[in-house]
């Protein structure tokens, strides 16, 4: 049985054949089609989406998957293995990813994942992946990860996770993946969102860089009163694996669920010889797939403790390929970094033993790792909670900027892409819509004017000059550039608050220009706050979750400028006395606004041609 298999493998491959690997033949036995990849054609995508609308307007590229979880997929507490977990994953969004580009796709990264609970043997696994954007070869792909206790009923969340996935036509070849359809709130939101989580990928290594700069070089260890202290390399581990036909695609290559599988494998053993007990994968760093590695290839993958904390380890895993012959030298494919802890009888996080590192590239390795587990508390302290659990002013840190700046414009695209927005009062070319949720009330002003987006994107930006036409403020002193994209504001208000005294503001202005075409310039405000820019007797501290401006270019010379405010309390009765008609100051300061703009774009113009 076993000779007929690889020899049936075998015989497709020679044939040019699709060589479905054994997790989706047992995914296409759960009821899901389309493991096979159709040829690279514009008329598979528009057939599907036709397919789609018969549907009901449901997503084209969503893919489900259920998976019942046998004793085979287990690891030695009876749980899920999270490398099974992974595979299932990557096969998930792959296919998502491929129903939508319309040819082969291969991994490319995959962002922080969290796993917030276990899943035991006998419960359903339940997947759901589908694209949120298409860039120009890439595209980002959603994957939502629960539960299901088919004895009980409950269904409980496990993970939520964002792939990049590329897609690759004909050898010599690049693809241009078409833009998707947006049908629902949820899809416009993801798909605005993508872009700042695109940048965010980008700048990663950037961020762990300038934090390591900044920090001390001297390698600090913890006291840990009564500890075991254990030599890292004592932790060390190194394994080969030979990559088969069933641990590869359809174009031969190596599955990235795979290789992820095969990482998490090592990274336990090596968690392991640390506290002499069974760990639990709590979370995974974004990490990218460097290059491919095929049927044929030799896998060796090295883990190794790089610091250990009071209750979770970093543990680096490395991954490098080469070929039989050994004809070039090993190609690094790819890096993750996993943390574990170690859970007793009640589920609590035990003390962990301390690691000793070695000198050179051990402390190295021991500094980064405390670099990197700051930067994931900033990331999912600022990223991943909801926009009602981060307080209004979050303390501004030189290490954070990235993930407050991403918060900081998604948070207004989030408020941008919302379906109920009702129009409450129009007055002349200004119109007025309000947004009622549960914890807030928010408002958009908008009208058309005769400048280019760019020109208003660029007046509107500077908050240096917002006192020329809003009479609210007095003035705005830039503290803080922070880089190209964003600065740091102290402004002055005019307005008085219940005290009686003037209101400042501490302020992150963050601007992004469109990432394709149909995107909006944005210049997204939030309150931060600073050490030297404290609360003064003299003012009372005001404070904005959410606002800022969002052009859209209409024609070339005239574009769409709308005002976006999530009020605060304090700003609330300001708000509701303009929106029934009883204070027209907002209509007044937008077209003052308007004049503004009109006035100064003819010399922005000649500024920029003196460039």
């Amino acid at each position: 049985m076993l000779s007929f298999f690889w020899l049936r493998c075998l015989l497709k491959m020679v044939k040019g054949n699709i060589v479905v690997p054994e997790d989706i033949l047992s995914f296409c036995c759960n009821g899901l089609q389309g493991s096979t990849s159709p040829p690279c054609t514009q008329d598979t995508g528009e057939q599907q989406e036709e397919a789609a609308g018969a549907m009901g307007g449901h997503n084209p590229t969503e893919v489900q998957m259920s998976q019942l979880v046998l004793p085979c997929h287990s690891n030695q507490h009876g749980e899920l293995s999270a490398g099974q977990l992974l595979k299932w994953i990557d096969t998930a969004a792959c296919l998502s990813a491929e129903r939508h580009a319309g040819c082969p796709c291969v991994t490319a990264s995959m962002d922080d994942i969290y796993f917030e609970h276990t899943i035991s043997v006998g419960q359903v696994v339940n997947i759901k992946a589908k694209v949120n954007r298409a860039f120009n070869s890439s595209m980002e792909v959603g994957i939502q990860v629960s539960y299901e206790d088919l004895s009980s009923g409950k269904h409980c969340s496990i993970c939520k996770a964002y792939a990049t996935f590329v897609a690759q036509g004909p050898p010599g070849t690049k693809v241009k993946l078409k833009p998707l359809t947006l049908q629902t709130e949820e899809e416009k939101i993801e798909y605005s969102i993508a872009a700042e989580r695109r940048r965010m990928r980008l700048v990663h290594k950037d961020t762990l860089k300038d934090l390591l700069t900044r920090s001390t070089s001297n390698t600090e260890m913890e006291t840990r009163d009564g500890s075991v202290v254990v030599p890292a390399e004592k932790t060390r581990v190194e394994s080969v694996e030979l990559v088969l036909p069933p641990h590869a695609n359809h174009q031969g290559n190596t599955f990235g669920g795979q290789i992820m599988a095969w990482m998490e494998n090592v990274a336990t053993i090596a968690a392991s010889r640390l506290c002499h007990a069974h760990p639990t994968l709590r979370a995974i760093e974004m990490f990218h797939f460097r290059g491919p590695s095929q049927v044929g290839d030799r896998l060796v993958l090295k883990a190794i403790v790089n610091n250990a904390f009071k209750n979770s380890m970093e543990v680096g895993v490395c991954t490098e390929a080469y070929d039989q012959e050994m004809s070039v030298s090993r190609r690094h494919i790819n890096s993750a970094f996993m943390t574990f802890v170690v859970l007793d009888e009640e589920g609590r996080p035990r003390t962990l033993p301390m690691v000793i590192p070695q000198p050179g590239d051990g402390e190295r390795r021991y500094r980064e790792a405390s670099a990197r587990k700051k930067i994931r508390l900033d990331r999912k302290y600022v990223v991943s909670c909801k926009q009602t659990e981060v307080p209004l002013s979050v303390p501004w840190d030189q290490s954070n900027k990235v993930y407050l700046s991403y918060n900081n414009v998604s948070a207004l695209k989030t408020l941008v892409a919302k379906a109920n927005w009702v129009l409450a009062r129009e007055k002349e070319k200004v119109q007025i819509y309000t947004l009622e949720e549960d914890k807030f009330l928010s408002f958009r002003i908008e009208m058309s004017v005769h400048i280019s987006a760019s020109q208003a994107f660029s007046l509107l930006s500077d908050l240096r000059r917002r006192h020329e036409w809003d009479s609210h403020f007095e003035s705005a002193e830039l503290v803080q550039q922070v880089d190209e994209d964003d600065a740091i504001y102290h402004v002055l208000s005019q307005t008085l608050s219940c005290e009686n005294k003037p209101q400042d503001f501490v302020i992150l202005a963050s601007r992004r220009k469109p990432c394709s075409r149909g995107d909006p310039y944005v210049v997204a405000f939030r309150s931060v706050t600073l050490p030297t820019h404290p609360a003064s007797t003299n003012y009372t501290r005001g404070e904005t979750l959410c606002s800022g401006f969002c052009v859209w270019p209409e024609s070339e010379e005239i574009s769409k400028v709308a005002y976006y405010n999530q009020a605060t309390p304090g700003y609330l009765n300001y708000v509701t006395t303009n929106v029934v008609g009883l204070s027209s100051n907002f209509c007044a300061t937008f077209e003052a606004c308007e004049k503004f703009l009109l006035k100064n774009k003819d010399e922005l113009i000649a500024r920029l041609q003196d460039l």
